[in-house]
């Protein structure tokens, strides 16, 4: 069970770390870099973008991470790794938020960039979707990162948790009957 735990908590972190470094580089490279560009190659590189980001290995990073941190919490609550639980929680509910911002604001945001067409409608589209996209991205990167770093202590948390548990002498109580009798303890 604890080598379960420690795969899940470790395959958790790792694919909420992937999410955080994804959206945090739309913040400070994609979207800087791509202000720099004409409405027409702006609105071009985000279709291209939200075209190709529809993959197996983005949707699995981005939907898994919720099962794999939700089964995380629930393998601590239930066995070995308690005190990394409440970090484990708060990480699952920051990158919640984010999964419904990235659903219910930027998603929206791409589909309505995508219907525009000819060039009055590419500068009305991207002043619509710009400033916008950027804001939230921006939220969703940092709720992200707050998600990974609350899973990199629970990680933490977790392992210190597992070495204290080494490091104490075993109890009498935990110690057998006939080892007690032969040591006159």
């Amino acid at each position: 069970m604890k080598l379960l735990q420690t795969v899940i908590l470790v395959a958790s972190t790792i694919s909420t770390g992937l999410m955080a470094g994804l959206f945090a580089a739309f913040s400070y490279s994609v979207m800087p870099g791509l202000g720099l560009s004409s409405d027409r190659t702006m609105v071009e590189a985000m279709r291209n973008i939200n075209k190709a980001i529809v993959n197996p290995t983005f949707m699995s990073l981005f939907m898994g991470s919720i099962p794999l941190i939700a089964v995380a919490g629930v393998l601590a609550w239930r066995g070995y790794g308690r005190p990394a639980l409440p970090w484990i929680i708060a990480a699952l509910v920051l990158y919640l938020v984010a999964f419904f911002i990235t659903s219910g604001v930027n998603v929206p945001l791409n589909d309505q960039l995508a219907k525009a067409t000819g060039a009055q409608h590419l500068a009305a589209a991207r002043e619509q979707f710009e400033s916008s996209w950027v804001f939230w991205n921006a939220v969703r990167a940092l709720l992200h990162t707050a998600a990974f770093g609350f899973m990199a202590w629970a990680l933490i948390v977790f392992g210190a948790h597992r070495l204290s548990a080494v490091s104490q002498p075993a109890s009498p109580a935990t110690v057998p009957y006939d080892l007690r009798q032969a040591t006159g303890g």
